[in-house]
C-alpha cells in the first residue's frame, strides 16, 4: 500500500478478518523514500529473476496464454 492505489482487494472470509484488514488500512503509515530504497536494495537479488513469482513472470499459471480466444 506504499504505492498510489485506489483499490486493495483482500480475501476476507470472516468478520474478524475483515476487521483486521480495516484496522491495517486505518493504521497504515507509508514508508519514506529512504526506507523504500533500503528495502528494494535488500530484496533485489532474490527478486531479480522472478523465480518466486512465476504467476507474474511465466505462462505457467496463465490459462489465457493457452486460450487466446478468451480475449475476444
Amino acid at each position: 500500500m506504499n504505492l498510489p492505489l485506489s483499490v486493495v482487494i483482500t480475501g476476507c472470509d470472516s468478520l474478524p478478518i475483515l476487521k483486521q484488514a480495516i484496522d491495517a488500512a486505518k493504521s497504515f503509515n507509508p514508508m519514506d523514500a529512504k526506507t523504500v530504497d533500503a528495502l528494494l536494495a535488500r530484496t533485489a537479488r532474490a527478486a531479480r529473476n522472478g523465480r518466486y513469482e512465476l504467476y507474474k513472470t511465466s505462462h505457467t499459471f496463465d490459462s489465457t496464454s493457452r486460450n487466446p480466444q478468451w480475449l475476444g
